[in-house]
């Protein structure tokens, strides 16, 4: 088995242990505070890009072959990505901290270098196998979606080294999160899930025309949002993005429900149960942003409105889900390379010994509760529920990816 995912996974968590560790140290006060200035972009591209986007990747290069049936078109253009993309991010992060655009801007361009060689490397691959349905197409719109979002932040700092479209700043700073969030991470976690629920399910003869209407529908929020933040146009396009958003997210979860019935375990684990909730409780949350778009339209791109819908959304449905597939996942993985030649030999421990079901339970349950408080401190300007969430949050989500890092010693 390739030793490149297992770089993107492990690099992943070591983000997110060290986003939650510094966001500790501020007793998560930065959530409370302007997130547009050195110290918010700080924190949300460690969290964005450190742990959701680096253990994304490497879930790519794994699942893409499992997909596929095929090898990756260049391994070595692979390590090539990581190192570019790694060292870019590590220099933007120390940008941030010390508020050097220059530095920033010089850094950037190496991350946004590691993400053209991920596009090139995964859209090479995906014509060369040249199989076409509704999980290659979504894992490529995705790409395509990632590789915007770099652009426009690219185009984001060249505007703030030299102040051309100066006036265009907000429109790019908005297409950048549409694209990022509802465009890289929803294209990617719903087409990857219409693969990996069927396996952990054992489920078979299932219907998949939702999956092309989804499809359909993820993208075209995905472009008339980020169209809408670009153009300048009304707040009818922008609700419009939000409604098709939300009829996509109720089609997804029907779908799941029908991979389900049609399954031959009873039980795919905790991880994939608490995933599951993620996104029935997310298809909850699209329908209530949209209602609340409709009846109070001018609160839509209030800053408070933004850090509650993106605290939801990446906090609360994109690493959620994150980390319940990582309980299967991280196992998985780990365990092939380990153990997968011996396989039926006395000695050989199963898979199930590598990671506690109870144990991962008991953390993915801490850490809904402390989200949802965390959400409802965010939703009441409430500083002080902000702290004690967020600080427990803190805490246990180490705890729980401390125990998932463990598997790598079994």
């Amino acid at each position: 088995m390739s030793r490149l995912p297992f770089l993107f996974i492990i690099t992943g968590i070591a983000g997110f242990a060290l986003f939650h560790g510094a966001s500790l140290l501020s007793l998560s006060g930065w959530l409370g505070e302007e997130l547009r200035g050195p110290d918010g972009w700080f924190h949300i591209h460690l969290f964005v890009l450190g742990w959701a986007t680096m253990l994304a990747m490497g879930a790519v290069y794994q699942l893409i072959n499992v997909i596929l049936q095929s090898s990756l078109y260049s391994e070595r253009l692979g390590y090539v990505h990581y190192a570019l993309f790694s060292v870019g991010l590590f220099g933007l992060l120390v940008g941030f901290a010390r508020g050097d655009i220059h530095w920033i801007a010089a850094f950037a361009s190496l991350a946004f270098c590691g993400i053209v060689a991920f596009a090139w490397n995964i859209g090479a691959t995906l014509i060369r196998a040249s199989k076409w349905n509704a999980i290659t197409i979504s894992a490529a719109c995705s790409v395509v979606c990632l590789l915007l979002t770099g652009l426009s932040g690219m185009a984001m700092g060249l505007n703030f080294a030299t102040g051309i479209w100066a006036n265009y700043h907000d429109n790019l700073f908005g297409a950048h999160i549409w694209l990022g969030t509802i465009g890289w991470f929803g294209l990617l976690i719903t087409g990857f899930s219409y693969k990996m629920l069927p396996m952990f399910y054992l489920s078979h003869d299932y219907p998949i025309k939702l999956q092309s209407a989804v499809l359909i529908l993820w993208n075209a929020s995905a472009a008339i949002g980020a169209l809408a933040f670009l153009a300048d146009w009304d707040v009818w396009a922008l609700q419009l993005a939000i409604a098709l958003l939300a009829a996509a997210t109720v089609l997804y979860n029907v779908h799941l429900v029908q991979i389900k019935k049609k399954r031959h375990k009873r039980t795919p684990g905790s991880g994939i149960k608490w995933s599951m909730y993620a996104s029935q409780a997310f298809a909850v949350m699209t329908i209530a942003a949209f209602v609340c778009s409709v009846i109070y339209p001018e609160r839509m791109l209030l800053s408070s409105s933004l850090v509650v819908a993106g605290w939801a959304y990446l906090g609360g449905w994109v690493s959620f889900t994150i980390l319940g597939y990582a309980s299967k996942i991280v196992p998985f993985l780990w365990w092939t390379h380990k153990y997968g030649k011996r396989a039926g030999k006395p000695g050989t421990p199963v898979m199930a010994d590598l990671l506690s079901e109870k144990q991962t339970n008991v953390g993915l349950t801490s850490i809904a509760v402390l989200s949802l408080l965390l959400l409802g401190g965010l939703a009441a300007d409430s500083p002080g529920l902000i702290s004690i969430a967020g600080s427990a949050l803190s805490l246990l989500s180490i705890a729980y990816i401390a125990l998932i890092s463990l598997v790598f010693t079994r």
